[in-house]
């Protein structure tokens, strides 16, 4: 029932993933781009999870978190960046 479950989820954030690109190559302006990433990036994190836990190898989780916390900085040093103007203001 878990095994069915996993494959289940699986699809549905596969499903999603490309949703979020479409959504990534409609988007009008700046902002729409970033969200979108951010979506795209915690889908992605998502994914890796569960992958840990359907092939249960632990790395994925590593991943996973490395991967948050890259998306974290960098949706935050977008935001800097759009809110002062420039990257040196």
């Amino acid at each position: 029932m878990i095994g069915i479950l996993t494959t289940i989820g699986l699809a549905w954030v596969t499903g999603l993933l490309v949703a979020g690109g479409l959504v990534l190559l409609r988007a009008r302006d700046v902002f729409q781009r970033i969200v979108a990433l951010d979506t795209l990036s915690v889908l992605v994190v998502c994914l890796l999870a569960l992958l840990a836990y359907s092939r249960d190898v632990p790395y994925y989780f590593d991943a996973a978190v490395a991967l948050s916390l890259f998306s974290f900085v960098a949706t935050v040093a977008a935001a800097r960046y759009l809110a002062s103007g420039g990257p040196f203001e």
